[in-house]
């Protein structure tokens, strides 16, 4: 019991992390495809259905994964101290998790707002797509880093 108790917060961290790093290339490798061979009317006409759940599935995920990897950073420092192999991999975990939501704030949120408000023109859609496709790329990469490093914290 104790020993599950030193890894609780590394476990919870890996978990979620791991969960958002899923779900995420799910949708890169499922999603994006699809939406960028999509008109600008059919994607228009789909995104009002489509855009909140979408929301809705990956707002917890996204918000639950930074403060998991912070207690897991805390957890592991605390027992390994500071320059340990360890924690170095939960402190990275941890910045890389809440890099995720700093990238949703500064790109995704706004990006994904335009979509909504049908803002963006049919001709600028296939950019404006790429663009939203290559930053979800990036999140993607990050997300499979910090499941990476947390997967590190629990085993070094």
């Amino acid at each position: 019991m104790v020993a599950l108790a030193s890894q609780l917060f590394p476990l919870l961290a890996a978990a979620s992390l791991g969960l958002l790093a899923g779900a995420l290339l799910a949708e890169d490798r499922l999603l994006v495809p699809y939406w960028r061979t999509l008109s600008a009317k059919a994607l228009y006409e789909l995104h009002p259905t489509y855009g909140p759940l979408l929301f809705r599935f990956f707002a917890p995920l996204t918000m639950a994964a930074p403060p998991a990897a912070a207690l897991a950073a805390v957890q592991v420092t605390l027992q390994s101290g500071a320059l340990a192999t360890r924690s170095l991999a939960a402190i990275s975990a941890a910045a890389l998790a809440f890099s995720l939501v700093a990238i949703y704030l500064l790109y995704f949120k706004a990006a994904n707002d335009a979509l909504a408000r049908r803002a963006v023109s049919a001709a600028e859609l296939p950019v404006a797509l790429a663009t939203w496709a290559a930053w979800h790329r990036a999140r993607v990469l990050i997300c499979a880093l910090a499941f990476g490093l947390s997967l590190v914290t629990l085993v070094a």
